[in-house]
């Protein structure tokens, strides 16, 4: 009797092969954590809780891994009060951040425009808001960017991106008033300024992510920099 090709064998196939490409994934990563221990402990035996071996593996891939997600401002404009929405993106690794815009109505058209800034990106984190929707699919069919899709309700797994706009809110927008998108676009580029350039970080050893000053000037009058009025402030040693 003839062998005859029917439909579920092809789709048998084809999910034989999307299991083994996960599988080469996860030991792929399995293989990068273990590289990664080797280096920081050596052959030195420990338990792992889950904990640990979560941010083990965020470490070892920080170089490759983007996070984004929106907070909104209330603005005062000629129409009565409004509702801003911030959407910034965070490198993992080195804590920068690149604010991709600023909008009252993040629609589709809005998020594919802002799409052509993240194609540097080899993998970025992304929640489930209805409003990335489009950036997902324009991601996925225009770009080699992964997005990597959080689970529902699980704002700590964004964690570095939702403390950075923890800080953006406590020592910005709770403390102004805006009047217009211009108001708001120019407070939020001087603090990402400060935060970059002026702004200690403990996960990255009290150092700062970019430096403006001359870092060999230790001695010498302290002068006082000061952004938006005199509200974010840096003190640093002036040249002698």
């Amino acid at each position: 009797m003839p062998f005859l090709l029917q439909t579920w064998h092809i789709l048998l196939a084809a999910l034989c092969g999307m299991v083994n490409q996960r599988q080469q994934q996860i030991i792929e990563f399995q293989n990068a954590q273990i590289e990664t221990l080797l280096k920081k402990l050596g052959k030195k035996r420990l338990l792992l809780d889950d904990n640990r071996r979560r941010w083990l593996a965020v470490k070892s891939h920080s170089h490759f891994i983007f996070a984004t997600d929106f907070t909104t401002v209330e603005v005062w404009t000629r129409n009565g009060l409004v509702t801003f929405y911030v959407l910034a993106v965070m490198h993992l690794k080195t804590r920068r951040v690149h604010i991709a815009g600023i909008t009252p109505s993040p629609n589709a058209t809005w998020m594919k425009q802002v799409c052509r800034s993240l194609k540097d990106a080899s993998h970025l984190i992304v929640d489930r808001d209805t409003s990335f929707i489009a950036m997902r699919d324009f991601l996925d069919q225009n770009t080699d960017t992964e997005v990597v899709l959080l689970p529902p309700k699980s704002p700590n797994l964004n964690a570095y991106m939702k403390r950075w706009f923890r800080s953006l809110k406590s020592e910005c927008f709770d403390r102004l008033i805006f009047c217009g998108r211009k108001s708001l676009v120019n407070a939020v580029h001087e603090y990402v300024q400060h935060y970059h350039g002026e702004r200690n970080h403990q996960g990255l050893g009290n150092s700062l992510i970019a430096p403006n000053g001359d870092p060999e000037v230790v001695a010498g009058r302290i002068k006082c920099r000061e952004r938006l009025g005199g509200m974010l402030k840096f003190y640093h040693p002036g040249a002698a």
